[in-house]
């Protein structure tokens, strides 16, 4: 069989899943160094894969309009973008998704060989015709990787982010102090309660080391995730040297300021699997989440959790917000410490008297 020409990847979200997703780019442009890689991504996700260079065309789209309009018997959409799909000509379609859209999409495609999990959910296997039994059990990169495995592909893992071109210079002229000196970036959101580790305690946490000598600390979140913030919020209005960017950043600059940081304090989010991206220090806060199956991809070590063998690992359920409070802020500070090697004595032991 010849080897394909051009090729799909198909991982269209969460933001957190497309970034850590990218081993399957490096994977296939390794296997094919002549093929054209395109991805299929969420349009508001495409700034989190499109400058890297193994990638050849960001096929973006609006998957909540079109989700939209299908919920109100629209279906227009969904076809102009199965029908553009065929006629970029794919002949290796990878669906990474696993879900009965992601399927539908690669179906659509009619590429001559179109992989995906034996077991995806919702009966996305329909639509692939080369079908392949990959353990749920995995963390879903190895799952993923697993997947070209098996369909003769070897797998790479290599993480590595590429920030945009606008991002940098979005924060160059923002925020011109950020490329000046260090600074530790907090991301204390996330859109399940069960995953926000307590506002004042990262606020507590803040304070701790800005006494301790950390010159700047930089807040970032989504739109809208303000309002679960604000003790830091008020802490940023009262000290300059913490920078609330919480809803204001593009994507292209959030992956600018992680990029550059010293260290990644994060709950479990998109920005977390950034800092894995571009190989920053890290403190990962969790809670009831599998770490083996979607923590931070091999990088455990700097997870801090506390779960029993009874505890329910359900991060939907508020309720399940108790495993965060287990954490503390010591053991959180004493973990930025160890990682902030230039501060870590002082850190350690506060602030020097005169």
């Amino acid at each position: 069989m010849r080897p394909p020409e051009k090729i799909l990847i198909i991982r269209p979200s969460a933001l957190g899943d497309v970034c850590r997703s990218v081993p399957l780019l490096v994977s296939l442009k390794r296997a094919f160094p002549e093929a054209q890689i395109d991805w299929l991504v969420q349009d508001s996700f495409s700034d989190a894969i499109s400058a890297h260079p193994d990638l050849h065309a960001v096929v973006p789209f609006d998957r909540k309009g079109m989700g939209r309009a299908s919920r109100h018997g629209n279906l227009a959409p969904t076809w102009k973008l199965a029908a553009d799909l065929r006629r970029k000509g794919y002949h290796l379609v990878i669906d990474a998704q696993g879900l009965f859209r992601s399927g539908l999409f690669a179906g659509a495609t009619g590429a001559e060989r179109r992989v995906g999990y034996r077991n995806a959910r919702e009966l996305g296997w329909v639509f692939c015709n080369e079908r392949y039994p990959v353990d749920r059990s995995m963390h879903s990169v190895d799952r993923m990787l697993a997947l070209l495995e098996r369909s003769g592909i070897e797998p790479v893992r290599d993480m590595s982010l590429n920030t945009p071109g606008t991002g940098r210079a979005w924060v160059a002229q923002r925020h011109p102090e950020l490329n000046e000196s260090g600074y530790v970036v907090l991301a204390p959101t996330s859109r399940w309660k069960a995953k926000q580790w307590p506002d004042d305690r990262f606020a507590q946490m803040c304070s701790r080391l800005l006494d301790r000598g950390v010159e700047r600390v930089v807040l970032v979140g989504g739109p809208g995730e303000a309002e679960q913030c604000a003790s830091l919020i008020a802490l940023s209005d009262r000290d300059p040297r913490v920078i609330n960017l919480i809803g204001a950043t593009s994507i292209g600059a959030l992956m600018a300021i992680i990029e550059r940081c010293d260290l990644l304090v994060a709950n479990d989010s998109a920005a977390l699997h950034m800092g894995v991206g571009f190989d920053r220090p890290l403190v990962a806060l969790y809670g009831p989440t599998r770490v083996d199956l979607v923590g931070p991809y091999r990088r455990e070590a700097d997870v801090i959790q506390h779960v029993e063998p009874a505890d329910p690992m359900n991060h939907k359920l508020d309720a399940n917000r108790a495993l965060m409070e287990r954490i503390r802020v010591d053991e959180v500070v004493a973990a930025c410490a160890q990682r902030l090697h230039s501060i870590g004595d002082r850190l350690e032991t506060g602030p020097t008297k005169s």
